[in-house]
C-alpha cells in the first residue's frame, strides 16, 4: 500500500461547488424574470383547469374591481375597445383574446365585453381563471 507524499500536486478539481453556484444562479434568474412580469392586477376567479393562453398577439381585456375595462393595461371606455378591436382585427382576422375579470366585477360588464367580442366576430377568445386549489 502506498501513500501519496505531501509533495504531489492536487490532480483533481471538485467542481461541485461551482454547479451549485451555477445553478442558484440559474434559479434566481428565472425568479426575477417572471417576477418583473406587470399587469393589471385582478382578482381572478378559480377552476379546476387553467389552459395556457399566452401568444405574443394576444390581446389582453381585463375588467378589474371598480368596473373599469382595460385593454392591454390601458384604460378603455366599451366604445374605445370596440374601436381598437376592429383596427386590431383589420390587421390580423385571427388574433386571440383573453378576458381577465375580477371576481368581485359585475358579471353584466364582462357579458358587454364577450357580447361585443361576438359582435366583431372574434372567435379565439379565453377567460383567464386561477387554478382551484386542493383546499378549495
Amino acid at each position: 500500500m502506498q501513500i501519496q507524499s505531501e509533495d504531489k500536486p492536487y490532480d483533481d478539481i471538485n467542481i461541485t461547488p461551482m454547479l451549485d453556484l451555477a445553478y442558484v444562479l440559474l434559479v434566481m434568474f428565472i425568479i426575477m424574470t417572471t417576477a418583473a412580469v406587470q399587469g393589471i392586477r385582478v382578482d381572478l376567479p378559480k377552476a379546476s383547469a387553467t389552459p395556457s393562453l399566452a401568444k405574443p398577439s394576444t390581446k389582453a381585456i381585463s375588467i378589474n374591481q371598480e368596473g373599469k375595462i382595460f385593454l392591454d393595461t390601458f384604460p378603455v371606455t366599451i366604445g374605445e375597445l370596440e374601436d381598437r378591436l376592429r383596427q386590431a382585427k383589420a390587421q390580423d382576422p385571427d388574433f386571440p383574446v383573453v378576458v381577465k375579470g375580477d371576481g368581485k366585477t359585475q358579471y353584466q360588464l364582462v357579458i358587454d365585453v364577450l357580447d361585443l367580442l361576438s359582435r366583431l366576430d372574434i372567435t379565439k377568445v379565453g377567460l383567464a381563471t386561477k387554478a382551484l386549489t386542493a383546499g378549495g
